[in-house]
């Protein structure tokens, strides 16, 4: 999440042209700047009974890095798009498709920032939003959250079923991606940012948005996030009354107890009980409307 939205208005606009995409792997492991991870309670999910790993998406300016994971000989099986924290797909991000997938999910997990850098080798976290974060429009996220769909159409998933989900900043997106493709059915955004200044970058928030939302949000939220003070949540909930027929039928669930990044199982901010009951809402909330 960006502290400091008028930050935005200083990055330039990148082309969504070029062909250079800096990363290319994914590699293995946590994020560098998420160390020392917390080992007694991050969750390891194993990959038996699954086709699990890196695959590459064919996007408009070349190809672009994505872990998927799914149920091995699934037929048409359901889609769920995964978005990462600030720190791209590392470990905990590939660990979430593999839940997904024992659900029965298609999950596929892009490197959104795969052109602007590699936050995964990057030990600072003020570095990776200047760096990356920052000049990674939300234009191209769209767009290649986009080809996502279509590489799994082509793959035989069964795309009429489709759901995103996101942490963080990519909570913030799982909200810009409801009001974006009318193919989706549902959402579920962790802790995602609310509301923020306009840029080139950034043109428009979530706030911004609930009158266009063409599917349902759950959107997951800690009582004691610093981060996203809780009169934005509240102002959101307001809002979402007054939005597109998805946006009245969309809830937000506030876990009073909570801090930010209350379901990352390998941080210090991890509150199991929370995290848990977060996941089974979001599964119940995907079955519900259809994913």
């Amino acid at each position: 999440m960006n502290p400091n939205p008028e930050f935005d208005s200083l990055v330039p606009a990148q082309s969504f042209d070029r062909r250079s995409f800096l990363v290319t792997s994914l590699g293995a492991g946590f994020a560098l700047a998420v160390q020392p991870v917390m080992a007694q309670t991050a969750i390891r999910t194993d990959d038996s009974g699954l086709l699990a790993g890196e695959i590459k998406v064919p996007v408009k300016d070349g190809e672009m890095v994505a872990y998927r994971a799914l149920p091995k000989g699934a037929s048409k099986a359901p889609v769920v798009l995964v978005v990462s924290e600030i720190f791209g797909v590392h470990e905990y991000i590939k660990d979430t498709c593999r839940r997904l997938a024992k659900a029965g999910y298609c999950a596929i997990a892009p490197e959104l920032f795969a052109r602007q850098g590699d936050p995964r080798g990057i030990d600072s976290i003020p570095e990776i939003l200047a760096k990356i974060v920052y000049k990674t429009p939300d234009a191209q996220v769209m767009s290649d959250l986009d080809a996502c769909v279509a590489w799994a159409a082509s793959k035989g998933a069964d795309t009429n079923r489709l759901a995103i989900t996101g942490f963080c900043w990519g909570g913030r997106i799982s909200w810009l991606y409801s009001a974006h493709n009318p193919q989706l059915k549902a959402a579920a955004a962790w802790y995602g940012r609310l509301v923020g200044g306009a840029s080139e970058i950034t043109p428009k928030q979530p706030m911004d948005l609930v009158g266009q939302l063409m599917a349902p949000v759950l959107g997951l939220y800690g009582g004691l996030d610093t981060g996203i003070p809780l009169e934005t949540v509240e102002s959101m909930e307001k809002a979402l009354k007054q939005g597109s027929a998805a946006a009245k039928v969309s809830e937000i669930h506030v876990y009073d107890n909570a801090p930010h990044a209350f379901h990352a199982d390998y941080r210090p901010s991890y509150r199991k009980e929370e995290a848990e009951d977060g996941w089974q809402r979001m599964l119940a909330w995907f079955r519900k409307s259809g994913v």
